[in-house]
């Protein structure tokens, strides 16, 4: 029997020297036979922990009410296994946090609150704890600060995380960055392709609008020059741009979509509430089902190619703390300064 798509590829991919990702030691991941990695995960910042978390988790839990597959596409979400989500958002954190082997954009992920002792929001199978707040770098769930390592290197290494379809979904906390500066959207593009596994289909979608109108064309402006750098690097993932027309008008000057004073003046510009993200998951629905299946439609022709190029490769597979309230994660967030 032929190993399993991603398998067979990841194989490939080793023996090309792409990709190497660093093994960690036996004590470090003392019950990784325990964890179960989803099928599909989630990658965001602090916009998840403050509305869109719920709306990821209900959206890709139920991709066939939402997205009405036609019988074809419906036999490509098997890809996807039971569809078991997992949707994590750490705050103030951006792309170059994730690739980060080191310094400041690392321990955007890696250091512990010293308020809150919690620095992220998690989401669906990889938390049952009832409480949505966790501090990367505890709990077998969220091992991701292997020292010399980057969050993607040591997250997607072959015994650990290993989902079907990869989200992730960024934009205020780069967005000056990317917005003042091409190659550098393109240099953080290219950083993340490398750390990547090669057959991992990848949809990145840019987030939510926000609320006040200078902050929503700066994020258009970094959206643009993001877009292109997907472009100009040939990324295997679907790029879904997340400020649209359509998306804009409904968050920019829209009090009811953000977190309010009890004066009714808003209290955080920046991050849509839940409200907010299920009507951002109505209006982008139609490119969110487009990109799914262009993922896995792409995956399903991609791996036979590769297995019948490489029969070598084939082996037989049977694998199918609580804050006071939500200012914990977001009033000190970096995406306010962005």
């Amino acid at each position: 029997m032929l190993m399993s798509s991603k398998a067979t590829i990841r194989a490939v991919a080793r023996k090309a020297g792409l990709a190497a990702l660093a093994v960690l030691t036996t004590a470090e991941f003392a019950h990784a036979d325990d964890f179960t990695s989803p099928d599909i995960l989630i990658l965001g910042d602090s916009q998840i922990s403050f509305g869109s978390g719920p709306a990821f988790l209900e959206f890709f839990s139920d991709i066939k009410t939402h997205c009405s597959p036609t019988a074809e596409q419906a036999q490509y979400l098997d890809r996807l296994g039971d569809m078991e989500v997992g949707v994590i958002g750490v705050r103030s954190t951006s792309l170059p946090s994730w690739t980060a082997r080191s310094g400041p954009r690392k321990d955007t992920i890696c250091e512990v609150d010293p308020t809150w002792n919690v620095n992220a929001g998690s989401y669906g199978i990889i938390n049952d704890t009832g409480n949505k707040y966790v501090q990367i770098g505890r709990g077998e769930e969220y091992q991701f600060c292997e020292a010399g390592q980057s969050a993607f290197e040591t997250m997607f290494r072959e015994d650990y995380y290993d989902p079907s379809l990869l989200l992730l979904t960024f934009l205020g906390n780069s967005s000056r960055r990317w917005a003042e500066d091409l190659q550098a959207a393109v240099q953080d593009v290219e950083e993340m392709t490398a750390q990547l596994p090669p057959d991992m289909p990848c949809i990145f979608m840019t987030t939510a609008p926000a609320y006040r109108e200078d902050i929503v064309e700066r994020r258009l402006r970094a959206q643009a020059n993001l877009m292109t750098a997907f472009e100009q690097t040939g990324s295997q993932c679907t790029f879904v741009p997340g400020a649209t027309p359509e998306t804009v008008a409904a968050n920019q000057g829209n009090a009811s979509f953000f977190r309010r004073n009890s004066n009714g003046s808003v209290k955080d510009p920046f991050h849509p509430n839940t409200r907010a993200a299920e009507n951002f998951f109505e209006l982008e629905m139609d490119a969110i089902c487009d990109a799914v299946f262009e993922q896995i439609e792409k995956a399903d022709h991609l791996a036979p190619a590769i297995s019948a190029e490489h029969p070598e490769n084939t082996f037989s597979d049977t694998t199918a703390f609580t804050p006071a309230s939500a200012s914990a994660l977001s009033v000190a967030d970096a995406d306010i300064t962005d």
